[in-house]
């Protein structure tokens, strides 16, 4: 039988001629429907339609290899309800509850194949949601950010899941992943800030020195300076490399030139101590120091008038006294110091309390204690607003070198009130102590 005989005869076997029409049987659930005409003869059209059924045969059968040999079987699951979808009005006469069948079964095999690969897909983005979960504990935010990276890339690539669960999965991969950059960008907010407040406590350092590099109170700078270069070191946090370096170059120069300044002064003080009659030793000169801190720290127990008058005197021949070197120099000098701002304190103290109570007699003596107490509290308070006028001020000035000078004299008045304050502290603590 030629292939001719044999399209016939398939022909034939589903299909029939009647009147003009060609029809093809019931299949399936499928009723007989007409397919087409019959054209030039009856067996002519039937080998036609035959034919045409061998092209649709092809397609399914071509469909069917390309399912087979693929690893990706459901990109093939629409082309396969495609043509199934055809087997009831594709035209043509030939053995489509086969080729249905055979695509029903493609259609449940690539489901099932489907179905194990949504699976492991699941498997595989709950991996990456606990990876990126496990981030919260990381603060290594490079090597946390190109592992997220990674972990994107590796979602984007991962085939699909079920729909129902893919609004879960993707909102707990997202919720992990901001979680990260939300720690992340207030790690770096806060780090900034933290940088910008080491930064400003290295200036304040800086300006400070710099303000004291061309003083002449040898000894008192000595010591402040060397507390600003141990604050230097005791400053919690770093920099970038060129800026702490800038800042260092900054603050070590002021330093240099006054230690630069103080070696002349030493010079100078040792040439006076060779030539000068009575230029004591270091022992002699503290010893002389001692002496002008006991007669300072009795001040307060004569006649304000006196006390301010030799005070003033004593803080000239304190000038006239060579240098003490060590540690004994600031002690001796701090003590000094005090002294005298106590003195200057308690005269401007009594002159307050003879204006407020010119003709009163002096009365008890615990509410006079009472009243003084009261009135240093008071001349703290108004100390206390003009220094942070004062600081607010330096706060707002601009790190421009055209405001050094500036700078510098609100430094210098900041520290007066902090001394002010002090010394009325202890004024304070004296008339609380019991008589």
């Amino acid at each position: 039988m030629d292939s001719q005989d044999h399209l016939l005869a398939e022909a034939r076997r589903y299909g029939y001629i009647e009147g003009d029409q060609v029809w093809l049987r019931p299949l399936l659930d499928l009723p007989a429907r007409q397919v087409g005409q019959v054209k030039d003869s009856a067996d002519a059209s039937l080998i036609y339609f035959a034919q045409r059924f061998s092209l649709f045969r092809a397609k399914v059968e071509d469909l069917l290899q390309k399912i087979e040999e693929s690893e990706n079987k459901g990109s093939f699951l629409m082309k396969a309800l495609h043509l199934r979808g055809l087997v009831g009005s594709y035209d043509a006469l030939g053995d489509f509850a086969s080729l249905h069948q055979r695509l029903t079964e493609a259609e449940q095999s690539i489901n099932l194949t489907i179905g194990r690969n949504r699976e492991k897909n699941l498997a595989t983005k709950l991996g990456l949601i606990q990876e990126a979960e496990a981030l919260r504990d990381t603060y290594d935010w490079q090597e946390g950010t190109e592992k997220l990276k990674d972990l994107r890339q590796g979602w984007i690539k991962t085939g699909p899941v079920e729909k129902h669960l893919v609004d879960d999965l993707e909102a707990r991969f997202q919720a992990a992943t901001d979680e990260f950059f939300a720690r992340k960008k207030e790690f770096v907010a806060e780090k900034k800030a933290m940088t910008n407040r080491v930064y400003d406590q290295y200036k304040d350092l800086i300006h400070k020195s710099e303000a004291l590099q061309n003083s002449n109170e040898f000894e008192d700078t000595t010591r402040k300076l060397k507390q600003l270069q141990q604050a230097w070191k005791e400053i919690d946090g770093t920099l970038p490399r060129k800026q702490a370096n800038d800042l260092w170059t900054r603050f070590r120069a002021a330093h240099n030139h006054f230690f630069e300044r103080l070696k002349v002064h030493i010079e100078t003080k040792k040439r006076q101590e060779q030539t000068t009659p009575g230029f004591g030793s270091g022992e002699d000169n503290l010893s002389r120091k001692r002496a002008l801190v006991a007669e300072a720290q009795a001040l307060l127990k004569r006649p304000m008038s006196e006390a301010v008058t030799r005070a003033k005197e004593l803080q000239a021949a304190w000038k006239k006294v060579g240098p003490v070197r060590g540690e004994e120099s600031d002690r001796v000098w701090e003590q000094f110091i005090l002294a005298c701002d106590k003195v200057f304190e308690m005269s401007a103290l009594e002159h307050y309390m003879r204006k407020r109570q010119p003709t009163a007699e002096p009365g008890d003596p615990t509410d006079q204690t009472t009243l003084r107490i009261q009135a240093l509290r008071e001349f703290i308070k108004y100390d206390q607003q003009e220094r942070d006028v004062l600081t607010d001020n330096l706060d707002k000035l601009s790190e421009s070198a055209a405001n050094d000078a500036f700078r510098s004299m609100l430094q210098g008045k900041i520290r007066a009130f902090d001394r002010k304050i002090r010394t009325k502290n202890d004024l304070i603590a004296m008339y609380q102590q019991p008589q």
